[in-house]
């Protein structure tokens, strides 16, 4: 697989999403003034996360890179609808096409994890996983710019316009890139509940999943404090939560070129672990009252959070067996981001009730907690390998 044009599917992408999701929330908002329907688009793009099981399955009873020129296609001819949308009355349809948008989001992502894990020697995952990361991120820099201007001067049709031109053309150049795929053999295709089987009985990638939902629990709380340690904390006006966040992504980007030469060197326990302490230093110094830390602080949880995720994704590629990775990988995505969406509406809650002065370095306690946690788990499991007798068939970290 020619990993440059791989990476270029995944920026264009990326860029597109990243603006409609953004223009999305402030479109119905527009259109109804109302604050509630305006929550209720990043709902309708979560959701479709939970069928996450059953949308891996999809990804494993074909090829993957024709379904993804399929999927992107399929988003490419339907978002220029959304040019109906123009009044209060049919947001419906705006609301429809999210609810789509995160189902194709879900089947995408488990299919490109799929065509790479089967497409790359095992250790350039780590290498491809990171540099898809620092792509993402950088793209969520730029597009935001780009979509709030777009609509203020425009509305929303030309954004719905530009993310489906985004999506052509990554169709595009999926079509163009050469994987040897063979044809899934209808015995060998795993049954509705293999991925969460896979993912609990391997002793390599249970705590990781683990892990990586818990971090994005505290991920969520985290996020939901940020406009009370903007307002309380710093004294700012809440448009600068926008400079945090800028600063969070630039942390993003350097962990996403840092996490394939760490992979190379440290097994993807190490660098979860090693994530998690990151995030909760950055989550425990945001307390401070200083302007200076707190920009330090979300460079930390920036590049704290994509060690984790990269990490757990990674080890899903290498571990599971290829006819797999589709549907394990769309479930560990489900129980990974899923808490994420439920602590954003807890910490929504528990700000209203708690000071972010004792919230954060709560969080922070417990990051550090989980990360412990994690690397003792890998001590005592590579002793216990070290001391199991050896035999013929797969390695014991395997599923």
């Amino acid at each position: 697989m020619r990993v440059p044009l791989y990476l270029t599917a995944v920026l264009v992408s990326g860029f597109g999403t990243t603006a409609m999701w953004l223009v999305s929330g402030i479109w119905v908002k527009t259109l109804t003034g109302s604050d509630g329907l305006a929550a209720l688009t990043a709902f309708a793009l979560w959701a479709p996360a939970l069928l996450g099981p059953l949308l891996g399955g999809l990804v494993d009873r074909v090829r993957r890179r024709p379904l993804l020129v399929v999927a992107n296609t399929v988003m490419a001819l339907l978002l220029p609808l959304l040019l109906w949308v123009d009044r209060a009355d049919r947001v419906w349809l705006l609301f429809a096409l999210l609810v789509v948008y995160g189902t194709q989001g879900a089947v995408h992502d488990a299919a490109e994890a799929a065509l790479a894990a089967g497409a790359l020697d095992r250790d350039r995952l780590g290498d491809l996983n990171g540099l898809r990361m620092t792509v993402n991120e950088a793209m969520k820099l730029l597009a935001p710019l780009v979509a709030a201007g777009l609509f203020a001067r425009y509305g929303g049709g030309p954004v719905a316009l530009l993310d489906a031109a985004t999506f052509a053309v990554a169709a595009g150049v999926f079509a163009l890139l050469r994987v040897r795929e063979d044809r899934p053999v209808p015995e060998r295709r795993p049954r509705a509940a293999e991925g969460a089987r896979l993912l609990w009985e391997s002793a390599a990638l249970r705590p990781l999943v683990l892990a990586g939902g818990f971090t994005m629990l505290l991920a969520g709380l985290n996020g939901a404090a940020v406009y009370a340690v903007v307002d309380r904390g710093l004294g700012h006006s809440p448009a600068y939560a926008g400079v945090l966040y800028a600063a969070q992504g630039a942390g993003s980007v350097a962990a996403g070129l840092l996490a394939g030469p760490l992979l190379r060197r440290a097994p993807e326990r190490a660098l979860a672990a090693a994530g998690l302490v990151v995030f909760a230093l950055g989550a425990a110094t945001r307390a401070l009252p200083y302007d200076v830390v707190a920009l330090a602080a979300s460079a930390l949880v920036g590049v704290g959070l994509p060690w984790v995720l990269i990490a757990t994704m990674t080890a899903v590629q290498r571990e599971v067996p290829a006819e797999a990775v589709g549907r394990a990988a769309a479930t560990a995505n489900t129980l990974v981001f899923v808490p994420n969406a439920v602590a954003l509406a807890l910490g929504a809650a528990l700000t209203t009730v708690l000071d972010v002065r004792a919230l954060l370095p709560l969080l922070g306690v417990a990051g550090l907690a989980g990360a412990v946690a994690l690397a003792v788990g890998r001590r005592r499991d590579e002793r216990a390998r070290a001391e199991a007798p050896r035999g013929p068939g797969r390695s014991a970290a395997r599923p």
